[in-house]
């Protein structure tokens, strides 16, 4: 509860952003191990049928749903991080004025 948590939740906060933001540009370094063999399979089984002269569709739409999986992962952490921040940040007002009313009594 004190400003370490914070700052630490903060930090944590500006990684996550990092991550999604390069999610977004497509990105595979912020990509956990299951969402990277899965693109990975995607990815040799499109060069695959490429190098056959056959269509790359199911291959696409595989790359498609692991970045947008890895996507709403990334979105649901952050939103985890704010909510346990704002948390912190209440728990502290609330410690703080109940030390505060009770003063001087």
């Amino acid at each position: 509860m004190n400003n370490a948590d914070i700052r630490r939740l903060d930090r944590e906060i500006r990684a996550t952003t990092k991550k999604l933001e390069a999610v977004r540009r497509g990105e595979l370094w912020p990509l956990n191990g299951r969402e990277r063999r899965a693109m990975a399979r995607a990815l040799a089984g499109g060069a695959y049928r490429t190098l056959r002269g056959r269509s790359t569709g199911r291959a696409d739409q595989q790359i498609e749903s692991t970045g947008s999986t890895a996507e709403m992962r990334l979105t649901a952490e952050l939103s985890a991080l704010h909510a346990e921040r704002q948390r912190i940040v209440t728990e502290a007002a609330r410690a703080k004025a109940a030390k505060k009313s009770s003063g001087w009594w």
